[in-house]
């Protein structure tokens, strides 16, 4: 049976390296559960983002100058 993971080389800084096998100790997981989480994350966090642009790209566009005005009649400057 073959191990469905893929396997890489990543180089770290000697500090995070430190850092991340003290935490997977801590919390007795392995480093590549805690990356392969972290990055993850990271691109759930991308999606969102991309998706949120893709709904603003929809919204009229104004000028700076407009902006201003908005801010000062609603008091926020």
């Amino acid at each position: 049976m073959t191990d469905p993971n893929k396997r890489t080389t990543i180089y770290l800084e000697p500090n995070l390296h430190k850092a991340l096998r003290l935490k997977a100790v801590a919390i007795s997981r392995s480093v590549s559960e805690i990356v392969n989480n972290a990055v993850r994350l990271m691109l759930s966090e991308d999606a969102e983002d991309i998706s949120a642009f893709e709904e603003r790209g929809r919204e009229p566009l104004i000028s700076y100058e407009e902006m201003l005005r908005r801010l000062k009649q609603d008091g926020i400057i």
